[in-house]
């Protein structure tokens, strides 16, 4: 009886150590999978000003009532990231939050301006229910119209000389991070960058198979 339990425990430690094996080897698997993933950047319709073009230049008001000329070469020397949101939109309720901590990120080189075009009391309230009354928060239908706005959140990232350095639909991190990633590129978007570099990668499997079929004709002659 004790030779048989004893067995049985054998077996349901071996079984323990497969799995702990088996667990091991999938969690290998899926970082090497989400190492090939390529990242999602916002996303970059056909309207609007492109990136690379100057930034078109909207005098606006905040909510402190300082007149504001968006678009325009920044003083301080500072990049803009503009950020069109809607009060009834609940994604941009969870951009906002990420919009801030990238702002902070950036070590003072950034500006954040927070766009609508919604009703003063929408506004008014939107801007005491998230907490915006420190931010540079601007209510204004012409800068949407100027931009073209598709969809919401929208975001677009001007450097301080006004040029356009990405801009897209924002709904996640990753999208507003691709915004600061495509202006590192020096690209248009992220999607932009992964094709480009798509492409690149057939040409250079095509130079080593020359210089591999070069190598073999050499050792042949060599024989």
């Amino acid at each position: 009886m004790s030779d048989a339990l004893f067995a049985s425990h054998l077996l349901l430690w071996a079984l323990v150590v497969m799995l702990a094996i088996v667990v091991a080897a999938l969690a290998r698997q899926i970082g090497v999978l989400h190492e090939r993933v390529s990242p999602a950047g916002a996303l970059l319709g056909r309207e609007g000003p492109r990136p690379g073009e100057a930034a078109p230049v909207v005098e606006v008001e905040d909510a402190a009532g300082g007149r504001l000329r968006l678009g325009a070469p920044d003083p301080e020397g500072l990049s803009t990231l503009l950020l069109f949101v809607a009060p009834g939109c609940p994604i941009c309720k969870v951009v906002l939050p990420v919009a801030r901590s990238l702002r902070s990120a950036e070590g003072g080189r950034l500006r954040l301006v927070v766009a609508s075009d919604s009703s003063r009391a929408e506004h008014a309230a939107f801007v005491h229910e998230q907490r915006l009354e420190r931010e540079t928060v601007v209510l204004s239908a012409a800068l949407g119209l100027a931009w073209q706005i598709p969809r919401l959140p929208y975001a677009a990232l001007i450097d301080a000389q006004g040029v356009i350095r990405a801009r897209g639909l924002v709904n996640t991190r990753e999208h507003l991070e691709s915004l600061l990633e495509a202006r590192e590129q020096g690209v248009a978007s992220i999607q932009e960058y992964l094709a480009s570099e798509a492409r690149s990668e057939p040409e250079a499997s095509g130079v080593h198979s020359g210089r591999m079929r070069e190598a073999r004709q050499e050792s042949r002659g060599g024989t």
